[in-house]
């Protein structure tokens, strides 16, 4: 039986967003992660989510090893993390790794996309100093999330990183308990210790990485066919494009149990991703052109479209409260349309105070400084009140305690609206279920979401459309002012490099 310190810090960083996260941010959490969480609370808080660290804890003591809590941190997707956000969760993790006695290994759970205000690699960094504290000789292992802008850092300082193999995220569990697998293997002295790690040369949308759909499906089928004796676990991460950091972008890394599996296995992967680049396109629509389209079609099927209001996903760091699709769906007279989620303290906060079927004059939306993002201006009626608290229970949210906050359901017209105190993506039925909405009955759903929502809604659409209504979430990577990236990658598949455009 060894012992594995286990924890984690997860932030994903638009570096083109306004807000950034703070100490307060990550005491509250966010998303799928809990409250900053320190002790042995820790183990009792992640049982049955599907996280990461839940999955690595299950296969771990699975395997008969006892489990060394450390702090865990995570908040939703913003702007940088503040230095005294940074600095205080990290010293944390690093104060209990040393106060931990004797041990064998460590495993943390990371996003591999965190900008810091003093680091462009929050992660490299973080695992630079739990390198200085337990020295080389125990193994380090860290899971990432599917869009990590994995460094040459990254893969110096850890023996073992197992990114996600999915988008939308349901493999989270999953790839924690991979992550256990090839720690075990590093403990017991079997393991796969050569590595191997090559960078993609071309920037992808958020909405192109999507696993369900090609050429990512036939890429990740191409990773699991690698495997054989000498190759270890492999990951292609599709990158985080919103962060405007030097190592921004794809990359394919893995391990062997010798250098030449290593590097023949994602020498390979490496091929499959390049020979793919002309295939990764996936068309935007314009709001009033969208609502009009799905219009026609829900009519006609019975079965409700999803339009994905892409650039005010608040699961890439957007502040999720801007109201262009809102008026598009507004001005077409739609009806049975939902918008979610709206994230507005302030008028959650009046509604339930009016409470249900009171009428109220509001200015929703539109309270974040991203310019042109004005509020939506109209009388809605109170339909429905909660505090937005429950537990997900789609394929990729399930068992997740869920916290919005106070929570309000307004109508203005055929249209409903779910507005809520914290920001959380679209992604899960139950966020309309518990406000007494059956998804399945509508005609339009408009998600803040820019593939998550897939894994839960998709299965009930009838057809999904990727709308570019106003936000800062810039869906077509073409249209980013990058300045820090590397100068010879490619600002999209089949792209200019990103010096060849003057920027």
């Amino acid at each position: 039986m060894a012992r594995i310190a286990v924890g984690g810090f997860q932030h994903e960083t638009n570096t083109f967003a306004q807000a950034k996260a703070d100490l307060e941010d990550f005491e509250k959490g966010g998303g799928p992660i809990p409250p900053l969480t320190r002790g042995p609370a820790l183990l009792e808080i992640i049982g049955g989510a599907n996280i990461p660290i839940a999955g690595f804890v299950e296969e771990a003591r699975g395997r008969g090893h006892e489990m060394v809590p450390l702090p865990l941190a995570g908040t939703m997707p913003s702007a940088q993390v503040t230095r005294r956000a940074y600095e205080t969760v990290a010293a944390m993790i690093i104060e209990d790794l040393r106060g931990a006695g004797h041990l064998d290994a460590v495993y943390l759970d990371l996003h591999g996309a965190m900008v810091a205000d003093d680091f462009e690699d929050g992660e490299g960094e973080l695992l630079r100093r739990v390198r200085d504290a337990v020295g080389r000789d125990v193994p380090v292992a860290a899971s990432l999330d599917y869009h990590a802008n994995v460094t040459p850092e990254m893969m110096a300082l850890a023996d073992g990183l197992v990114g996600y193999r999915t988008y939308p995220h349901v493999d989270r569990a999953a790839t924690g308990a991979r992550a256990a697998q090839q720690l075990d293997g590093l403990i017991r002295g079997d393991g796969a210790t050569f590595k191997a790690y090559r960078q993609i040369p071309f920037l992808i949308p958020l909405t192109w990485q999507c696993t369900e759909t090609e050429p990512t499906r036939s890429i990740i089928r191409a990773l699991e066919s690698l495997k054989w004796d000498d190759v270890g676990v492999l990951s292609y991460a599709a990158g985080f494009p919103l962060a405007d950091i030097h190592h921004s972008g794809p990359t394919v890394f893995g391990y062997g149990r010798t250098q030449s599996a290593a590097d023949i296995a994602i020498g390979a992967l490496y091929e499959e991703v390049i020979g793919r680049e002309n295939e990764f396109v996936d068309p935007f629509h314009d709001p009033d052109d969208a609502v009009r389209h799905a219009m026609a079609v829900a009519s006609r099927t019975g079965k409700p479209v999803v339009l994905a209001d892409t650039q005010d996903n608040p699961g890439a760091g957007s502040p999720s409260d801007t109201v262009g699709l809102l008026a598009a769906l507004v001005a077409a007279s739609a009806e049975d349309a939902i918008v979610a989620i709206v994230h507005d303290p302030e008028a959650a906060g009046r509604a339930h105070a009016a409470g249900v079927g009171a009428e109220l004059d509001l200015s929703l939306g539109g309270k974040s400084a991203d310019p042109g993002n004005d509020p939506f201006v109209g009388r809605f009626r109170v339909e429905n009140l909660t505090d937005g608290a429950f537990t997900g229970t789609g394929p990729m949210y399930a068992g997740i305690r869920m916290r919005l906050g106070p929570t309000a359901l307004l109508r203005i017209g055929g249209v409903v609206v779910v507005v809520a105190t914290n920001r959380a993506q679209a992604a899960d039925r139950s966020i309309l279920r518990h406000l007494g909405i059956e998804p399945e009955a509508q005609k339009i759903l408009a998600l803040k979401s820019s593939v998550h929502f897939r894994a839960d809604f998709e299965p009930i659409a009838s057809e999904v459309l990727v709308v570019v209504a106003p936000g800062p979430n810039t869906a077509d990577t073409r249209d980013i002012p990058y300045k820090r990236v590397r100068p010879d990658i490619r600002i999209a598949p089949t792209g200019p490099p990103v010096g060849a455009s003057g920027r």
